[in-house]
């Protein structure tokens, strides 16, 4: 039935046109807050993980990547799902006037989840040094599973409280305080404290300090944004609704299939090969992950938008924004894509020779991520449909194909075998997830206008590979890669003007054309 409402009803009128238009305006503002505090996040950090290796060494970082998976593991149950649930009632119950519903939420869900909390840091100091001595055969880990507890503890606050803001369409006052205040802090409270000799210690304990302050700021402002009815703890507030409940269930499940997919190639090389392979892989996908920042940026706005387009059956407008959206994302991230692949070596060699040997796993993770960007936002359409069990399925079967990869790549091919077992993962759950959104919703991203991007990315690809076969002339890896990074995004951009905009594509450039000029003139 959808899919012949998508066929059947005309998208090219003038009014289709304007909405689209205030669409598109709408997710460029928004996710242009985030996508700009996502982009100095991992500048930053990106800066910050080249001090950290070279200052702590490929081992420091290995140990710091398997204590993460600890909490990685706990962070699938430690949330009961409420942190997930956050986002969707703080909202409902804020528009409905639904002040003590709102109430409990805020103050016994965070209550629950603070005692939670406890219980499962007081689990981890219990078991996670038997744990890293026996299963990662590293007596160094052990040492520091304190620390990861106080993280897993205040990190589940932060992240509640941040989604709260979610809920309440304060998705920027949310970045300034995590991106454009946290990450700073976090950066000079480490750099401190392994300055004074602290070493791994200081750098947890840097970011201890300032993930309180974190989850200082975002309470503050939630307790600002909130209510007045709803603000106050005493009375006690009435227990969660059902409804509460019965999301997070379904959203626990999630969170740990996202888990396994997400850790469980890091676990198995730390079985098998230990903490310093798991540096260098850690280091490799941390870059290949900012492939992604455009996809995520666009899907923190674009979730609520599918979901209230569905729910008005608005299935040609869905179908315009799914397809523009997502041609969108992938040009924007081609360029990317071709200088982690072209750049690959001379990229990891910045973090240290050590981590030189990894620039195999940027070519496997940049295909994949690459695939990511080009089905577009597959995951979200299924989810914000209704059509969650599909996506759970979908989840459930991938993760048992990553841990049987991983098991059986990992004593083969090392890091490498870690890498193609993540790649096959990724590539195989989207490809999934397009084919069900496909069927259910007659949803696809693929139109006439992707065939635009291939010549924009052949010239960039011939300009970077240009560029690194003068590299002899440029000198420094790090002065190679941002020359590279410019040359190829100018290109593409300079190629894609030369071969033309679509229709559609007008109406995006104009929208965000008038939202900067806009801002420009505000200023």
């Amino acid at each position: 039935m959808e899919d012949q409402l998508v066929k059947t009803v005309p998208e090219s009128t003038t009014e289709t046109s304007q909405e689209f238009r205030s669409q598109v305006g709408h997710i460029s503002r928004h996710s242009g807050v985030f996508f700009a505090g996502t982009i100095f996040t991992a500048g930053l950090g990106y800066l910050f993980k080249v001090y950290l290796a070279r200052v702590l060494g490929v081992e420091a970082l290995g140990i710091y990547a398997l204590g993460f998976t600890f909490i990685g593991f706990l962070g699938a149950f430690n949330s009961l799902g409420l942190v997930e649930s956050a986002v969707r009632f703080a909202a409902v119950y804020k528009a409905a006037d639904k002040r003590e519903q709102l109430r409990s939420l805020l103050w016994r869900g965070g209550s629950v989840l603070v005692l939670a909390n406890i219980l499962f840091a007081g689990v981890f100091l219990k078991i996670g040094g038997p744990v890293a001595r026996h299963f990662y055969h590293s007596l160094l880990l052990a040492d520091y599973i304190p620390w990861f507890a106080a993280l897993l503890l205040i990190g589940v606050v932060s992240t509640f409280y941040g989604r709260i803001l979610a809920g309440y369409s304060a998705v920027g006052r949310r970045t300034i305080i995590t991106n454009f205040v946290g990450s700073p802090a976090i950066t000079l409270l480490a750099m401190g404290f392994i300055g004074a000799g602290w070493g791994l210690r200081g750098y947890l304990l840097g970011q201890v300090v300032g993930s309180i302050l974190i989850a200082i700021l975002l309470l503050a402002t939630v307790w600002g944004m909130t209510p007045k009815n709803a603000r106050y703890v005493v009375p006690w507030p009435p227990p969660l609704p059902r409804e509460v409940w019965s999301f997070s269930a379904s959203a626990m499940g999630v969170i740990f299939l996202e888990f396994v997919m997400a850790q469980v190639d890091k676990i198995t090389l730390g079985f098998y090969l230990g903490p310093k392979s798991v540096g260098v892989y850690s280091v490799a996908w941390a870059m290949v992950a900012y492939e992604a920042l455009i996809l995520n940026s666009v899907n923190q706005v674009f979730s609520p938008i599918i979901a209230d387009l569905h729910t008005r059956k608005q299935f040609p407008m869905l179908k315009r924004l799914y397809r523009s959206l997502t041609k969108w994302v992938l040009g924007l991230t081609l360029p990317l894509g071709i200088v982690m692949i072209v750049d690959a070596r001379p990229l990891m060699s910045i973090f240290g020779a050590a981590f030189e040997r990894g620039w195999p796993l940027l070519i496997i993770g940049t295909v994949g991520q690459l695939v990511n960007c080009g089905v577009g936002s597959v995951g979200l359409l299924l989810l914000m449909s209704g059509n969650q069990n599909r996506l759970l399925k979908v989840q459930a079967v991938m993760a048992g194909v990553m841990i049987v990869a991983s098991i059986g790549l990992i004593p083969l091919w090392g890091i490498i075998g870690a890498a193609v077992a993540a790649a096959i993962t990724n590539v195989g759950m989207n490809a999934w997830n397009l084919l069900s959104v496909r069927k259910i919703l007659g949803l696809v991203p693929f139109s006439p206008g992707f065939f635009r991007l291939l010549p924009p990315s052949l010239v960039s690809g011939v300009l970077a590979l240009l560029v690194k076969h003068y590299a002899y002339v440029i000198g420094h890896n790090w002065v190679l890669v941002g020359t590279t990074l410019i040359v190829a995004y100018a290109a593409f951009v300079v190629s894609t003007l030369i071969t033309g905009l679509d229709a559609d594509d007008r109406l995006i450039t104009g929208a965000i054309w008038s939202k900067l000029s806009g801002s420009v003139a505000k200023g």
